[in-house]
């Protein structure tokens, strides 16, 4: 859907307004309240490693714990920027395992740009916590850390606290101005489960959860929230429950997915799977409210007990409900489709009907799982963009559209843990986005007989393959960057880098929110280590190698004002630039 150009420039003149901070600042999860990535200022070069912090000092701890498998399993913020300083993330305290990361700290820094370095000019400690551990299976709760993220407001940055609180901090001293407790007494099973959000009125938006005190993820939710903190402190809450009238309830019954023992699915053509409690609705862990310009709010809920059971929201200013959108039954790219032909390794049963999910024999589902920190975006035509999880298409999950009505619109075939930019052009705009095609797991389980891992010689028509593609507003892709780098290198102390080649089919992308500057160029960064600059025509134009490759945490990147790139690689914010 495209618009006359003199509206979308209006548009965009409101889309970067929404950063209340200075407008070719960096000041919350996707730069703005629209979560687009884009900024209005032109990208330096990647040509040289400028600074190199370390905030979480228990990467190698965290990699080797056994639930991790050499992974990085762990969300980040991204680099928060306001001219010359640097708002970010450090964790101390100590890690004990994955299961108890919450024997951590987490602060936030200012760091600021002097004499060619970044260098600390106040710390402060939160007492904030992430939601427990869960476990891989169910995607009931999150099995990677969830993430600690501030948004700068005016004056302050705002900082997330114990119990359901944020802090309001004053930006230049670091000093505490007040704890803001919506819900009284701080409650340890009430967590803050959300980046924090801030519109050009300087209000704040954020999501809460409490859960069961002994039973987080597999009894249902006590209770979640929507927040709304404005300027002066004045707090408006509003239940997911309330946001999402008509949907099935905490004790009601939701379509589960067919047993391993009835492999290859669907049992049969016309098989229904039995049914799963479903739970009640709650926002999905780390997903960032978005607010458009005219003061809607998008978020993002799911069934307590059951992913497969999710709706993007749209709330008025005042939290009332405006709209809610079921992300069920979208997709008809499953059997035959976007898997090898039925009753062959990575299909679907010999007779299975076409385009289904395979798991449950009907259209696919978008998902909303706690390990994910897609968040919605809102394009300059008041569309509604949301990374959704599949498992069904070798787990890339899809980027799904919506209308500003919420109407469902169309999707395209990859939207893991992507919060996708938006880069407005000639009328209309397009999407930069990661789009990988993951090696190493089967099309819809982990049966290596039915399912086999190595989808390349079983597809070849859909092998693994990574690329950045640009789609353009209805998602049909403009262009497609395929990383082809086979090596992976480390960086020692001295500087001195050595490599090997062991990836035929290349690397995935680890950007989870990529970065747009003015002239349509994105910044993205890979698991092979390094950050990539691809031009507006779909063309390399720098890239440069930091530390290490594989294991890489989904991170975000951003752009400061004076168009240094702010990227993360293993616990490392690293500077890069060219001047």
């Amino acid at each position: 859907m495209s618009m006359r150009r003199s509206a979308l420039a209006a548009f965009a003149v409101l889309l970067l307004a929404g950063l209340p901070v200075r407008s070719d600042d960096w000041g919350q999860w996707g730069r703005n309240a629209q979560h687009t990535g884009a900024t209005n200022v032109v990208g330096q070069r990647a040509q040289d490693l400028l600074d190199d912090i370390i905030y979480d000092p228990f990467v190698e701890a965290e990699k080797a714990d056994p639930d991790a498998g050499g992974d990085l399993l762990v969300h980040y913020q991204v680099p928060l920027l306001d001219n010359d300083d640097v708002f970010m993330e450090f964790k101390s305290g100590t890690f004990t395992d994955m299961e108890h990361w919450g024997t951590q700290t987490w602060n936030e820094k200012k760091l600021h740009w002097d004499n060619g370095h970044l260098s600390v000019k106040w710390t402060f400690q939160s007492d904030w916590k992430p939601v427990p551990f869960a476990s891989l299976v169910t995607f009931n709760g999150p099995f990677w850390e969830p993430v600690f993220h501030a948004a700068l407001a005016g004056s302050f940055v705002y900082v997330p606290g114990f119990g359901g609180s944020i802090f309001k901090v004053n930006k230049t001293t670091g000093a505490q101005v007040a704890r803001i407790s919506p819900f009284g007494a701080l409650d340890p099973n009430t967590f803050v489960a959300s980046p924090l959000t801030t519109d050009a009125a300087g209000n704040v938006y954020y999501n809460v959860m409490k859960l069961d005190a002994t039973n987080p993820w597999d009894v249902d939710v006590v209770n979640s929230w929507l927040v709304k903190v404005s300027a002066n402190g004045t707090v408006k809450t509003a239940t997911y429950k309330s946001l999402t009238p008509g949907a099935p309830g905490g004790n009601d019954q939701c379509l589960g997915v067919f047993d391993t023992a009835d492999l290859p699915w669907p049992p049969s053509p016309n098989a229904v799977p039995a049914t799963v409690p479903c739970g009640t609705q709650r926002p999905g862990n780390n997903v960032a409210p978005a607010v458009a310009p005219d003061g809607t709010i998008y978020t993002v809920s799911v069934a307590h007990l059951w992913s497969r059971q999710s709706y993007i929201i749209a709330a008025n200013s005042n939290l009332t409900p405006k709209w809610h959108t079921s992300l069920r039954d979208r997709f008809n790219d499953g059997c035959n489709v976007l898997l090898p032909p039925n009753g062959t390794p990575d299909g679907c049963r010999t007779g299975s009907h076409n385009g289904v999910d395979p798991a449950q024999n009907r259209p696919g589902a978008g998902r909303v799982i706690d390990d994910s920190t897609s968040s919605p975006v809102v394009a300059p035509d008041g569309s509604v963009f949301y990374g959704a999880y599949t498992r069904y298409n070798y787990a890339q999950g899809h980027m799904m559209k919506f209308a500003a009505n919420g109407s469902f619109q169309t999707s395209y075939r990859f939207g893991w843990d992507d919060t996708p930019a938006v880069y407005a052009h000639d009328g209309t705009y397009s999407l930069l986005t990661k789009d990988n095609q993951y090696g190493g797991v089967g099309s819809y389980c982990n049966d290596e007989t039915f399912c086999p891992s190595d989808r390349t010689p079983n597809n070849p028509a859909f092998p693994e393959a990574y690329f950045i593609t640009r789609l353009n507003s209805n998602l049909v892709p403009e262009w497609r960057w395929q990383n082809t780098n086979t090596l992976s290198c480390t960086r020692d102390d001295s500087g001195h880098v050595t490599c090997v080649s062991d990836h035929p089919a290349g690397f995935e992308w680890c950007v989870n929110a990529p970065a747009v500057d003015r002239n349509g160029v994105v910044y993205n960064n890979s698991e092979d280590g390094g950050v990539y600059v691809i031009r507006n025509n779909g063309t390399l134009r720098d890239h440069i190698f930091l530390k290490l490759a594989l294991g890489a945490a989904y991170t975000p990147i951003s752009i400061a004002s004076d168009g240094r790139i702010l990227t993360q690689n293993d616990g490392h914010l690293f500077v890069v630039g060219d001047n």
